[in-house]
Order: structure tokens, then sequence, then C-alpha cells
């Protein structure tokens, strides 16, 4: 597997995630033990995975590349615009 195709996993993850907390269905999150799981796998097939840069896209705390994730700013009919 390559980048992209972990990237289009978490990808998919997040909006999995987001679907079911959107319908009040918190329980049918992905699991840190499922993750977890996932990482170990994509870390087997590539030895270059990066778990924490992986792991931290899906949290929300970087980017897909691993960089800062850009700040909303507020348009001006109310919108969040990303940088």
């Amino acid at each position: 597997m390559s980048k992209k195709h972990f990237i289009a996993l978490a990808k998919a993850i997040i909006e999995h995630d987001r679907v079911y907390m959107a319908r009040g269905q918190s329980e049918l999150r992905f699991q840190e033990e499922h993750l977890e799981t996932l990482a170990a796998f994509c870390s087997s097939v590539n030895p270059r995975f990066l778990t924490g840069r992986w792991l931290g896209f899906i949290e929300g705390v970087n980017g897909p590349n691993g960089g800062s994730i850009k700040a909303a700013e507020t348009s001006r009919k109310g919108v969040a615009v990303y940088a």
C-alpha cells in the first residue's frame, strides 16, 4: 500500500465516524483498538508507514502529510473558510 491508500483509508474512517456522530450513535465510531489494529497492518505492509502521523490525521491533530491544520477563518457570510 502507498501513501495515497493510507490517506484514503483514513478519510474513509473519518467520514464513517462523522456520519455516526451526526446520528448520535457515537458507540459505532472506530475505537482505539480498531485503529491500532489497522495501523499495525498498514505498518506491516509498508515499513515507511508513520503510525503517529496517520492516527493524528484521523484525530484531526494534523493534516494528511503531518503538517498542522490551518485555522478556519469566518467569511463575511459566516461560513468557515480554510486558509
